[in-house]
């Protein structure tokens, strides 16, 4: 669903899209909220408008994010309640701060924070370095750079396990979300070439217990797995869709490499 054609439409109607996007029927709604089914069914056919209070509870329990949250406000008549502060505002100080500080503690190893449409927000010196020689337009969104022809694609080793590993991500991201760019986003790396066997489903193989990224760098073969962590609590729009992921070495040669380097 798109800003604008939110904007167009009644509140009745985006709650119940919400309702059905959750795959809730209006009983389970009604349960869940502790409100009647009568009252569910009134507010989404128009016959009565919820208030502002009534829009939050709702989006709460449809685990509606605080983007969409301000959206369904507007179209309630309501004036949105979750600020949208640039990274550079006087009030994201202390999230500057503890992101420099996540960044630079995690060096040598390679760390990125990125926004809710994967746009590289911020990244360490251990990411620069290996994603040296692509274009910069292609290192700004971090997946096209992953998986586009002329980004990483190459030199990743299991592009095909890595490829399917980030499209699932993405995939379960604009199942909670239901943002329209993200999925033209995702029509659009599906259609990146692919030389290698894309598992439908994740599956160990001896030894495994998460999906490496498994990279070609210089004269040998880099193994990272990740961990991804997000802000807790968040009352702002920006810093609930921020995502920082960190890059460990999954292996000693991969470790002794980074240490070496950095």
């Amino acid at each position: 669903m798109t800003t604008a054609s939110i904007h167009h439409r009644p509140i009745g109607e985006l709650l119940r899209t919400w309702r059905e996007h959750r795959r809730l029927s209006q009983l389970d709604l009604s349960i869940q909220a502790e409100i009647s089914t009568r009252h569910v069914s009134f507010m989404e056919t128009g016959r009565s408008t919820p208030s502002r209070e009534m829009v939050l509870h709702l989006s709460e329990h449809l685990d509606v994010p605080l983007r969409e949250r301000n959206h369904l406000l507007l179209a309630a008549g309501y004036a949105p309640v979750y600020t949208e502060s640039t990274l550079n505002s006087p009030q994201m100080a202390a999230v500057r701060d503890a992101i420099g500080k996540l960044l630079a503690g995690h060096e040598p190893y390679p760390a990125v924070v990125v926004d809710r449409g994967w746009n590289l927000v911020d990244a360490n010196t251990g990411l620069r370095m290996l994603v040296a020689g692509i274009a910069p337009d292609l290192l700004s969104n971090v997946l096209r750079a992953s998986l586009h022809p002329d980004g990483l694609a190459p030199r990743i080793a299991n592009l095909g396990e890595w490829r399917a590993h980030l499209l699932g991500r993405l995939k379960r991201q604009i199942a909670l979300t239901g943002d329209a760019e993200l999925a033209e986003l995702y029509a659009e790396l599906r259609d990146y070439p692919c030389d290698q066997p894309e598992p439908e489903v994740e599956l160990p193989g001896p030894g495994d217990i998460f999906v490496p990224l498994r990279l070609r760098h210089r004269d040998q073969e880099l193994s990272f797995f990740s961990v991804v962590a997000t802000f807790g609590t968040p009352l702002d729009v920006t810093i609930a869709e921020m995502m920082i992921e960190s890059f460990f070495p999954a292996d000693e040669e991969t470790t002794r490499f980074l240490r070496d380097v950095g």
